[in-house]
């Protein structure tokens, strides 16, 4: 059986991050030089998904898409599973299977935990009583993505040291990042890590890096550092091992793939839930 496994990146308009997502594509590919690998976007880049899986579902029996997204909202819900079937009605005689997106889990948990280690060495190891922690995330009108982020805050702050741990988000959600270090300053934090949930860079992480610039300016007394986002960790790249090994079993199945959800948000149209593009 030919078999190709679709990367399946978001899409930005910086050319910078589409180049990165390209990058990452190349890093797995040599990792299993046994798969033929493909690579699409979901908007804002070339190849598209649909066109991605026309051309995947071509010269293979069997195709696997991997989504390159951490949070489940709109995009893994109800966009991904929707092209999905059309491309299945389009090609009836090839299996297009989908994995779950990257998630929250331990793996991600881990890269973060060792962001704010570097974060905290560039703030020459400060008094983590005295250091709060904001995990700062994309955001999205789905609230069972945004539970996802609050229970991952909850997860950083029970493994360490720091008396506060937050959560922000960059757009779509509240509380907002300016409004949490301002919670930061009045409850008595000397310093501030930031830690961007990301996978790739884009315009949101220059957005990120433009508002600490602008609240070091606002508080300068407190001292705030941000981490950068995930990129070719080697944790990222074992998890997308373990979401590709495991396609097409029960473990391999994506929460929405066909799911009562999922189906009824087909029947009425997308609606896109993850706000601007990074």
């Amino acid at each position: 059986m030919s078999e190709t496994v679709l990367l399946v990146g978001h899409g930005s308009r910086a050319p910078g991050a589409n180049r990165e997502v390209e990058e990452f594509g190349a890093r797995w590919r040599e990792r299993h030089p046994e798969l033929r690998v493909e690579l699409c976007f979901i908007e804002l880049a070339e190849v598209l998904l649909a066109e991605g899986l026309d051309r995947a579902a071509r010269s293979a029996s069997r195709v696997i898409v991997a989504p390159l997204i951490l949070n489940a909202a709109g995009h893994v819900k109800t966009e991904i599973p929707e092209i999905l079937a059309a491309a299945r009605a389009r090609h009836p005689d090839t299996e297009l299977i989908s994995v779950p997106h990257l998630g929250t889990g331990k793996a991600l948990l881990e890269v973060l935990r060792r962001n704010l280690r570097q974060t905290l060495a560039a703030m020459d190891m400060p008094d983590p009583r005295t250091t709060g922690v904001i995990l700062l995330g994309r955001g999205s009108s789905d609230p069972a993505a945004n539970g996802a982020m609050a229970a991952l805050a909850r997860r950083l702050y029970e493994g360490g040291e720091h008396d506060l741990v937050d959560l922000a988000f960059t757009g779509i959600a509240y509380p907002r990042l300016e409004t949490v270090v301002q919670r930061h300053a009045r409850l008595g934090m000397t310093q501030v890590a930031v830690l961007p949930y990301y996978l790739f860079t884009g315009t949101l992480m220059e957005r990120i890096h433009r508002q600490v610039e602008r609240l070091r300016s606002q508080y300068p007394r407190l001292c705030i550092e941000h981490s950068s986002h995930f990129g070719f960790e080697e944790e990222v790249l074992a998890l997308l091992d373990e979401r590709v090994a495991a396609a097409g079993t029960t473990e391999g199945r994506p929460e929405c793939d066909s799911c009562p959800y999922g189906i009824e948000l087909s029947r009425h149209g997308s609606q896109t839930m993850q706000g601007a593009a990074p």
